[in-house]
């Protein structure tokens, strides 16, 4: 049975582009947001990790068999997004798919699977990923939603 309060608790980004996204979101199940990514973004919702409050987030899903994997690209910032950080710290999340909220778990993807998918997958389907990682150093991590979706 999920949550159905998640919702009710969950609070935007601050970032007031995403805050919009997600509005239009949920006013629409998905299908009419302004983003380029529209039909490929879920809403994620972590648990804040300092705050402890849920936190809702629009990212690009990018689908690998029954699963959604998600890149913390952060348009190619040499930090990590917030909604990665809270998932590092809490891997229990709730993932909204169109109209349908359920619960999942990230798992982070590493080593030749995550540059395998990162090629295969992520950068074959939105090539703009590329740019993002040449943008950092960092490794821009891949991360895996297992659930009930």
């Amino acid at each position: 049975m999920v949550d159905t309060s998640v919702e009710d608790r969950a609070t935007d980004s601050a970032q007031a582009h995403a805050a919009e996204h997600s509005r239009q979101y949920l006013e629409s199940d998905g299908t009419r947001v302004d983003h380029p990514a529209v039909g490929r973004l879920i809403l994620l919702y972590t648990t804040g990790r300092v705050s402890g409050e849920i936190r809702r987030t629009p990212v690009r899903f990018f689908e690998v068999g029954d699963d959604l994997v998600i890149a913390a690209s952060y348009r190619g910032s040499p930090t990590h997004p917030d909604w990665y950080l809270n998932l590092e710290a809490d891997p229990k999340v709730w993932v909204r798919l169109g109209a349908r909220l359920y619960p999942a778990t990230a798992q982070l993807i590493e080593g030749v699977e995550r540059d395998q998918l990162w090629e295969s997958v992520v950068v074959t389907s939105a090539p703009r990923f590329a740019e993002y990682q040449a943008a950092t150093e960092r490794v821009i991590p891949l991360v895996r939603l297992v659930g009930a979706g």
